[in-house]
């Protein structure tokens, strides 16, 4: 097997060909995108301050991460074989378990965030 060597700009390349990939063929990375372009809209309009922005910005990158890898997974267990196995079902759930946990996350942590700005903003 030969193994190509690639610098630094050529793995930043492949790397974002694979989040364009993601997106282009992925309806739910396209659906976490649209989301964390809100949230981070709503950084703005609510004045969170830097570490809540730091918060907010990694559990974006969480969930995505989580989305990414979960789409890796599947594909590559749907190259492995087209028929219905066990083994196959459970790599595909406990990926899909890994989004829906980073998700869950997600949510809770921005609840914690934004909840006190929201009820500030409208003099609750």
């Amino acid at each position: 097997m030969i193994v190509k060597k690639h610098n630094f700009l050529g793995s930043v390349k492949f790397a974002l060909a694979g989040i364009k990939t993601a997106t282009k063929y992925n309806r739910n990375m396209r659906i976490h995108f649209i989301i964390a372009i809100f949230v981070v809209i709503f950084t703005f309009i609510f004045g969170l301050n830097n570490l809540e922005k730091a918060i907010i910005a990694m559990i974006i990158l969480l969930v995505i991460s989580a989305e990414m890898i979960n789409t890796a997974i599947e594909e590559v267990v749907d190259l492995i074989t087209k028929e219905y196995r066990e083994e196959a079902k459970y790599a595909k759930d406990v990926s899909a378990g890994m989004v829906l946990i980073a998700s869950t996350a997600s949510a809770i942590v921005g609840v914690l965030i934004f909840l006190p700005h929201v009820l500030r903003f409208f003099g609750i």
